[in-house]
């Protein structure tokens, strides 16, 4: 398999095709406001998710499911004025989609059209397939994502590692082999063991993009503030901190602190 690495100016869920193809690995990341997106899209991320983990990160919420549509089409909205160059990918919220075929179509409608987003995200497999076939067959690109699925953390009670039983890894295999057939053009799988991950990845002919389910599969995914260490509690296995922007961001606002407390902020250089 051919490891060239083709420019593209525009990431679509075409090129993300190719890129699989190409054996060329994806790269994904979060972002929810416009400063962020800005700083994500020009270091080239290939796709960019509007998570339902901002619950998390920026409302303080214990999970993702309190996020609302509004507040997802919020995030949305603002990210897709800085992407020049990625794939803006949008999680659906949770209680929008998984019961009502017709809602989750009004649900993905509603975010393509008030964000100017590019594609949607789902969590589940057999359970939601008639949501995924009514949003697809409205011409919106679906991502699916299975394995350890965030809205459902009630049903599982934790967030170990799913799947290492075989009837749940069979029946994973199966959901993302339905994705695949009903149209979606990638799938997540976060939390499972590697090597059932890398055996869906060669099993389909989408994008699959893993999130602590190892290096077998076509891309990864992270969110920016862990990645970025701005979150410290946080410490799975599967996340690589690439900075630790807690500390040194603190460390510059007590700086700031002490400069403003001992007037030597603003200096006559920084006044008009």
């Amino acid at each position: 398999m051919s490891t060239a690495k083709k420019e593209y100016k525009r990431v679509t869920v075409k090129s993300l095709v190719e890129m699989k193809q190409n054996g060329e690995r994806i790269s994904m990341l979060t972002a929810y406001d416009y400063s962020m997106a800005k700083i994500v899209d020009a270091a080239n991320v290939d796709v960019i998710l509007v998570g339902d983990s901002a619950s998390n990160v920026m409302a303080g919420h214990e999970t993702t499911l309190p996020i609302t549509l509004d507040q997802m089409i919020y995030h949305a909205s603002s990210v897709i004025k800085a992407a020049r160059r990625a794939l803006v990918v949008v999680d659906i919220p949770f209680g929008r989609y998984q019961s009502d075929s017709k809602e989750a179509l009004r649900s993905a409608i509603r975010i393509m059209k008030e964000s100017g987003a590019h594609a949607v995200k789902v969590e589940g497999g057999e359970e939601i397939k008639e949501s995924v076939k009514r949003i697809i067959q409205a011409g919106i690109p679906v991502m699916g994502h299975l394995g350890l699925t965030p809205q459902s953390i009630y049903k599982f009670g934790t967030y170990t590692v799913r799947a290492k039983e075989e009837a749940e890894a069979e029946k994973l295999k199966k959901d993302a082999k339905m994705l695949e057939k009903y149209g979606c053009f990638g799938i997540v799988l976060e939390k499972i063991p590697a090597n059932l991950a890398q055996e869906v990845a060669e099993s389909v002919t989408i994008p699959v993009i893993g999130i602590g389910a190892g290096g077998g599969v076509d891309g990864q995914v992270l969110v920016v503030h862990d990645l970025l260490g701005m979150t410290h509690e946080f410490n799975p296995r599967f996340l690589r901190r690439y900075m630790n922007l807690y500390d040194e961001m603190g460390k510059a606002i007590a700086r700031y602190v002490d400069d403003v407390k001992s007037r030597d902020f603003p200096s006559s250089e920084e006044s008009y």
